[in-house]
């Protein structure tokens, strides 16, 4: 059968809206199952880099001889990169096609990741991270809106289940396969297995995705947008990042958070003038949408900010290898794909409100876990509450499709799947940077007094402030040369510190993440939620 081109709308006040005739599905190409596992290809691709990175995390730093900062940038860009760009891109799917902004995406980010891999600098990580941070963005947009205009309504929320399952279950998979590939090869392979992933994903999709446009495609792009949105992220995170350096009083710390709220506000008053929007603020008017949007900015504040520091705690505190790091992680791994069907079937039929709140309260139960954590915690303990975080967040990883953009119109349905993923990305930055920014706080007041409850020679300033960074991310600064009594207890002091740090930013994850509970009650199954589909051979 051939894909319908006709999209008719269901919620009220929604303007018709139809997709261009593609060519005839036949054989393979454009089959809703075949498009289905190619998306999949390239969404597991970007969703994988969003963690395996962590893993890989301490190996860059010490290979490069990073910063905390610069270690925290490797992530931030990325994700940056991606929460700006993705509304953007989605415009671009809707402009030109998703067919070819998924293979330009797919190609794209392939070749940034080969290009990672062959950095010797930090510098250069950082910007190959943002160039996979822009492609990433072309193909996820693209992903959920070839799935919409080639499934049939009646099967189109089992292919967003299985569309969501893949994002989360790769989300959780990335530690696991990056600690494989760091402790057996190398921290660079990270990055080189996604070029035969990608090549994959080109082939796949050159022959069996089919080209689907709106026909009242927008005709101009929102670029005073974009920048004044870009602006005023950068300018949020970035004194996010700096201020345990300068300090929360100094003048660049507010005067960043300043340009921030001065950067938001603009972008609000220009998108309510501009044609064609980046983001047509008429879309928050539903309330289940905008809680939709808050719900994935909080989960993946407490989810990503917190996986962050998880690592350096298995790896730098207990001493483990990067492959039994991330085998440890395997509990959260195996409950986000267990738990990702059934919550989509429960979602399915008891819609998404319970499941979304029951997940986030099961989520903040095990970051207040995860902040009882020390040095001598076993594994069962740490696999108890890695595994009840797993099965908190695989609902909220599932139902947010139906919540945003099944709340949308079907006009904007392009967006809507774009803001979804901005969402996402825009938390995960956020919770890196303000848990790292907990976490430096909390080093720098109680390092010191430590260090001199411990009977260990005073530090310089100079002195302190590195051995800061260090313990930062778990490592003990232990000079070379010094007694093994002493380097004891710089280790304990070091360890206990971190620990310390660690334990705070998990109570502020846990707290973030009991907020979202309340959000998640605002949540319902959108009028659209099953609209928009053409019927393909199924």
């Amino acid at each position: 059968m051939t894909s319908q081109t006709t999209v008719d709308t269901t919620g009220p006040g929604d303007k018709a809206s139809a997709l261009s005739d593609p060519a005839p599905a036949k054989g393979m190409r454009g089959h809703p199952w075949f498009t289905l596992i190619t998306v999949a290809v390239g969404v597991m691709m970007v969703a994988l880099d969003g963690t395996i990175v962590a893993i890989a995390n301490p190996a860059i730093q010490k290979d490069l001889k990073a910063s905390f900062a610069d270690v925290q940038w490797i992530t931030n860009g990325y994700f940056l990169a991606l929460a700006v760009s993705l509304i953007t891109a989605g415009k671009l799917g809707d402009r030109f096609g998703h067919r070819q902004t998924f293979l330009i995406g797919v190609t794209g980010f392939a070749a940034a990741s080969g290009a990672i891999g062959l950095s010797d600098s930090i510098a250069m990580v950082v910007t190959f991270r943002v160039f996979q941070g822009l492609f990433g963005a072309l193909l996820m947009p693209a992903a959920l809106g070839l799935l919409r205009a080639t499934f049939p309504a009646e099967k189109l929320n089992m292919a967003i289940g299985i569309w969501g399952m893949v994002i989360g279950a790769s989300t959780a998979g990335g530690p696991i396969l990056g600690g494989v590939l760091v402790e057996h090869v190398n921290w660079q392979s990270v990055f080189f297995i996604n070029v035969p992933v990608g090549a994959l994903a080109l082939v796949l999709g050159t022959l069996i995705l089919l080209d689907h446009r709106a026909q009242n495609a927008p005709r101009s792009f929102d670029i005073l947008g974009i920048v004044l949105l870009s602006a005023a992220m950068f300018c949020l995170v970035w004194a996010l990042i700096k201020a345990p350096a300068w300090g929360w009083g100094d003048g660049r710390t507010w005067a960043f958070l300043a340009g921030s709220v001065l950067g938001f506000a603009l972008f609000a008053v220009w998108e309510t003038k501009v044609k064609e929007p980046l983001i047509p603020l008429g879309l928050f008017r539903s309330v289940p949408l905008s809680a939709g949007v808050v719900l994935m900015v909080l989960m993946a504040i407490a989810f990503l900010g917190g996986l962050f520091f998880v690592t350096f705690y298995l790896q730098n505190v207990h001493g483990l290898s990067p492959i039994s790091a991330g085998l440890h992680l395997l509990p959260l791994t195996g409950m986000m794909i267990v738990g990702s069907p059934l919550a989509g079937a429960m979602i399915t039929k008891a819609g998404p409100r319970i499941p979304l709140a029951g997940g986030m309260a099961l989520t903040a139960v095990a970051m207040f876990g995860m902040s009882t954590l020390d040095t001598g915690t076993g594994s069962a303990t740490m696999s108890l509450w890695f595994a009840l975080l797993g099965l908190g967040l695989a609902p909220v990883m599932v139902g947010a499709t139906e919540v945003i953009v099944g709340n949308a119109p079907m006009e904007l349905s392009g967006v809507a799947g774009g803001l979804q993923q901005a969402a996402m990305q825009i938390g995960g930055s956020l919770g890196t940077a303000v848990l790292g920014a907990v976490m430096a706080s909390k080093v720098d007041n109680d390092l010191a007094g430590n260090w001199k409850d411990a009977g260990l020679p005073p530090l310089t300033p100079a002195q302190s402030a590195q051995a800061s960074e260090a313990v930062q991310v778990g490592v003990a600064p232990v000079p070379k040369g010094v007694p093994a009594e002493v380097a004891a207890k710089i280790t304990s002091v070091a360890h206990d510190t971190f620990i310390s740090g660690m334990s705070l930013a998990s109570l502020v994850a846990a707290g973030v993440a009991v907020v979202a509970v309340l959000v998640a009650l605002l949540t319902k199954r959108g009028a659209n939620a099953e609209a928009g589909a053409g019927v393909g051979h199924i």
